[in-house]
């Protein structure tokens, strides 16, 4: 019914006058040579006067485990009681794309994506397609005992997403893949720990979400904007790219970390605050305890001399953080993206940017 109607669509001054490089654009023109079919629909039909979207293909749901998921009796009397807790299990298989997304939905609709109250527990087995985890809100806690692929917590806003290799395996976690590219793609909030390596682009665009991994490819934390990540081992190239919010740490035993800094924005540094040092070592502590990394474990035994070999990475916006220069207040001190809100998962420059720069950050 909407196809076509661009007479419809009205631009927003508000939103063209907010960013300054697209103030005094007009939109009109961009329209004007659309057609007005209001009336005339003859178009949509096919030369046989059927209707096209007769012929046009239409996908099915990838697989049926989301829906399993939310037919549960426990999963939906939690999200209809608002209250208790629901522990399932399932298969998973790397047709299963974007599991879990449903649940979210269902849970958003009956409370938002902030005052659910009750706890959905899943643990799922084998190898999950794309994106698994997408979308997952606070009381959502995932557990995958296999491997990932690409896009894992693609859009997390909340909750927790444990990714780790099946029991009595015969090679090191550390040194080996369990999650894809691009995991935490725009993820907003939640925790995150797979206990291995992930691909490239690991955290490209988070702005809240706090993730652990073991090591990564190239293009880490590329265009972050908040949150932080931590990365327990080897990375590729180019970390750090057109990153403005969040902080990095990563382990650097071989001392080769700085080659693959991309220095354009971000700065690098050990970490030399008690609240830097507090807040890598909870978040590596909470990492041992969901994974059982081996590693993790090890730096937390030997964390005097491991702290050494980490450096943090941050941008500009991060430059004042307590976390990063000497504290002002430990009340500042966050360690997990489900933590309270507090002044450091914001920019503390905030209130002296002009209206101008505030356009062209948030742009």
């Amino acid at each position: 019914e909407v196809i076509g109607r661009a007479d419809l669509l009205k631009g927003s001054e508000s939103q063209i006058a907010r960013v300054t490089k697209t103030d005094g654009i007009n939109l009109g023109n961009f329209f004007s040579g659309v057609p007005d079919v209001r009336e005339n629909r003859e178009w949509l039909k096919t030369d046989e006067g059927g209707e096209k979207g007769d012929l046009v293909h239409i996908n099915g749901f990838s697989s049926e485990l989301d829906r399993k998921i939310c037919a549960h009796p426990d999963v939906k009397k939690v999200i209809a009681d608002n209250e208790g807790t629901a522990n399932v299990e399932f298969p998973i298989i790397n047709t299963d794309r974007s599991t879990g997304a449903m649940v979210s939905g269902d849970v958003a609709r009956a409370h938002g994506n902030r005052n659910f109250k009750g706890e959905i527990n899943v643990t799922y087995r084998g190898s999950a397609g794309q994106a698994f985890g997408a979308f997952g809100l606070p009381g959502l806690n995932v557990r995958l005992i296999g491997e990932g692929n690409d896009y894992v917590s693609k859009g997390l806003h909340g909750g927790e997403i444990i990714v780790v290799p099946p029991p009595g395996i015969k090679f090191k976690p550390e040194d080996s893949s369990i999650v894809g590219n691009a995991c935490l793609y725009g993820a907003t909030g939640g925790d995150f720990h797979a206990n291995g390596k992930a691909g490239e682009r690991f955290c490209v665009r988070n702005s809240g979400a706090f993730a652990t991994v073991e090591g990564t490819g190239d293009h880490c934390c590329e265009y972050m904007t908040g949150g932080v990540t931590v990365v327990l081992g080897n990375v590729g190239r180019n970390v750090g790219a057109g990153m403005t919010g969040g902080l990095g740490y990563f382990y650097d035993a071989a001392n080769d970390f700085e080659a693959k800094l991309n220095k354009e924005i971000v700065k690098m540094q050990r970490v030399v605050t008690p609240e830097g040092e507090a807040q890598l070592k909870t978040i590596i502590e909470r990492h041992a305890k969901k994974t059982g990394s081996p590693k993790a474990t090890r730096i937390i035994e030997n964390w005097d001399d491991e702290l050494k070999k980490f450096w943090q990475v941050y941008p500009p916006s991060e430059a004042k953080s307590p976390l990063v220069r000497d504290a002002i207040s430990e009340e500042l001190l966050r360690v997990s993206a489900r933590a309270p809100m507090g002044d450091a998962c914001f920019l503390p420059d905030g209130a002296n940017f002009s209206q101008e720069q505030t356009a062209r950050c948030a742009d």
